[in-house]
């Protein structure tokens, strides 16, 4: 599968370039770079000066998609286990 605005939230978003648009921690907006980890409620963006995690349910985040389209979403939108969250089939609440 594609990975587009619509299944954004389905795929591994590691590898994905990603920037920090809102955050209730002014330290993280603008922040950008890449997803080099995930956890249920954090990111690890890496950028020139490290890795910064960063909590998904109080930030918004834009996206690079391979095709070099923007898409923001909200970080409370991706709160699950990775793992759970990329699922298809199943009782995943994501299907």
């Amino acid at each position: 599968m594609t990975v587009t605005p619509q299944t954004l939230t389905r795929h591994e978003l590691v590898g994905l370039d990603v920037r920090v648009v809102a955050a209730s921690n002014p330290d993280v907006i603008d922040l950008d770079g890449r997803v080099v980890s995930e956890t249920t409620r954090t990111l690890g963006i890496e950028h020139e000066g490290g890795v910064s995690l960063v909590p998904k349910d109080c930030a918004t985040f834009e996206w690079t998609l391979p095709s070099g389209e923007l898409i923001e979403t909200a970080g409370e939108t991706l709160i699950a286990r990775p793992a759970r969250r990329t699922e298809q089939k199943g009782d995943s609440k994501w299907e």
